[in-house]
């Protein structure tokens, strides 16, 4: 008995043990990466900090205050509203637009509802493996100046168009990420539904069930769990949007254009940089990240199903 006891003992240390060695270097790399960089991004905002000698200011550091946020908050021209409004539309295009349209056409190809599956997963999907980068150029030059191709087209029926900026900018901006992202959240609905079983929908059928009621009453309840891992997805991708925006607009015309990820780079590494209002800039990114993924959860545990 004293030696089975042993044996369990040993074994339960030597699992512990393995655990402790696995998960050491993950808990390592996640502090190094993630926690400390937060941080120390916090002390930062905090600070007076000019960039130390590597970027050409003063190693002197001293406890600022909130004066950052202050300043964030009362920059001439309310370049951070700016940012934040656009920054929450891509919120509501993301979470509003690419996840019903991505789940939409996941239904409707795993149903078969049209010829050519295959044909069209692939279509629908080929945005995301294009570089953010080359997308934006090439939408750039669809759409922006009097040389573009969109402008060519209009000229064949109106020869003496002119380009004139939008009033709303953001609306190309929002078009080319709904195209660009929807087929992510295709794939990853398309994958789910295939997980359930479909005599369950057939069966439905069978008792005089529409289409639309069989997914509103079957498939979305058990992917409520899949809809509101995608719509944090959604959140965290849209307020870190950057490259395409950076490429595709710079963040004009005059900023309208602008999101908190561009204005925290332009404060960081353009004109006279200042590190403290820059690291303020992503210390309320992440809040408003947090805020708004928890309203998500909220949500979904009010009115959602169990998946």
């Amino acid at each position: 008995m004293g030696e089975k006891r042993s044996q369990a003992l040993t074994s339960r240390g030597e699992q512990s043990l393995a655990y402790i060695v696995l998960v050491i270097p993950a808990v390592l790399i996640y502090f190094l990466v993630v926690a400390f960089p937060t941080v120390f991004s916090i002390v930062i905002s905090l600070s007076d900090f000019k960039g130390g000698q590597v970027f050409g200011g003063t190693t002197d550091i001293h406890f600022a205050g909130v004066k950052s946020y202050i300043k964030m908050f009362t920059y001439p021209g309310g370049p951070f509203y700016v940012a934040l409004k656009n920054n929450l539309l891509i919120v509501l295009m993301s979470v509003f637009g690419q996840i019903p349209l991505g789940f939409i056409l996941a239904y409707i190809l795993s149903r078969k509802l049209i010829k050519g599956v295959d044909f069209f997963q692939t279509v629908i999907y080929l945005p995301n493996i294009i570089t953010p980068v080359i997308i934006g150029i090439l939408f750039k030059s669809l759409y922006q100046g009097n040389n573009s191709l969109f402008m060519e087209i209009t000229r064949l029926f109106k020869p003496d168009a002119e380009f004139v900026m939008s009033s709303q900018p953001m609306i190309p901006v929002l078009l080319v990420m709904l195209w660009m992202y929807s087929g992510m959240y295709v794939i990853i609905f398309l994958a789910n539904i295939q997980r359930i079983d479909v005599s369950i929908i057939e069966a439905t059928k069978i008792d005089g069930a529409t289409e639309f009621q069989s997914l509103w009453y079957i498939v979305l309840p058990a992917l409520s769990g899949v809809i509101v891992t995608s719509a944090i997805l959604a959140i965290s991708g849209s307020l870190k949007s950057f490259d395409l925006l950076y490429v595709m607009t710079g963040g004009g015309p005059a900023g309208q254009t602008s999101v908190l990820s561009l204005f925290m780079f332009d404060r960081a590494f353009k004109t006279s940089p200042d590190y403290p209002l820059a690291n303020a800039i992503s210390t309320i990114m992440v809040i408003i990240s947090f805020l708004l993924i928890a309203i998500t959860q909220f949500t979904e545990k009010k009115f959602g199903g169990k998946e």
